[in-house]
């Protein structure tokens, strides 16, 4: 029997493959990979370049690993190039929102937390939402439909996971800029899992590297329909500072708690706009 053997990365690598989808993502993921082989490659050719011979004179696995590490950052190239096209764009999308005062507010969290859930509970969307990891590589923007005008955007983004290859932040920081320059973030939480705590201070993590520490969160503690005895409720720290709700997107539980304390905060950080649940 053959069985498949796979390193971390390359196993992200090949997940994040499977679940491209968008043009951007597909460029995204395939920068990525050729990330991670360029560093490969060099490890795989050592043995070879040992074959040189005298001065002047060049071994085949020399020859064969410049000529692939050419083709490869050839590909690169163009692949940064039309990335490079696409944060443009979105640049430009973020200026015309902020012209016309529009927030946005980021969904972020570990993978599998639920935040597509979350995202059709909010916008009455019906995006690929699964038990499984990665199921969203391409970041899908709409406005809360649960909310009067005028409503504010909100972003679905990647989940994060533990030790997130750096090939990875790096192809998808065209991405990642959303959560950035969100307004808000929901963290979004698997509060079932057993290693919850370990998945927060991760995405924490995440959010740092990205440059997205600083936008305020509310802690969205979801799927306590797998809790026994646990209710929808919204808890505050101490010094109110720290907002958590606790819900379950999937059978509808706590999602008006929620859009009222994010009315809260956009109101404190967005003053002048109403956004009032419906």
């Amino acid at each position: 029997m053959h069985v498949r053997v796979l390193d971390f990365n390359t196993l992200i690598l090949d997940i994040f493959s499977q679940r491209a989808r968008s043009f951007e993502g597909k460029i995204q993921v395939e920068l990525a990979q050729l990330r991670h082989l360029s560093t490969r490659l060099i490890r795989g050719w050592t043995h070879l370049e040992r074959q040189k011979g005298g001065i002047g004179l060049r071994g085949p696995g020399e020859t064969q690993l410049e000529t692939d590490r050419r083709l490869i950052g050839v590909r690169i190239k163009q692949l940064n190039r039309r990335l490079e096209k696409i944060r443009k764009q979105r640049t430009q999308a973020r200026r015309s929102r902020q012209r016309h005062s529009v927030p946005v507010i980021s969904l972020v969290g570990y993978t599998n937390a639920g935040k597509s859930t979350l995202f059709n509970q909010l916008t009455g969307s019906r995006i690929y939402a699964a038990d499984q990891l990665f199921a969203t590589l391409d970041p899908t923007t709409r406005k809360i439909t649960r909310m009067q005008r005028p409503g504010p955007l909100i972003v679905d983004t990647v989940g994060f996971i533990r030790q997130l290859p750096h090939d990875l932040v790096v192809a998808f920081h065209a991405t990642l800029e959303e959560v950035a320059d969100a307004d808000l973030l929901l963290h979004v939480i698997d509060v079932s899992h057993p290693e919850h705590r370990m998945q927060i201070e991760q995405v924490d993590r995440v959010l740092e590297e990205i440059g997205a520490d600083h936008v305020p969160q509310i802690e969205v503690y979801n799927k306590i329909d797998c809790l026994e005895g646990q209710e929808a409720r919204i808890d505050t720290d101490p010094h109110n500072q720290r907002m958590r709700a606790w819900i379950s997107a999937e059978h509808n539980l706590g999602i008006d708690s929620l859009l009222q304390i994010v009315n809260t905060e956009l109101e404190k950080r967005l003053p002048g706009e109403e956004s009032v649940t419906g």
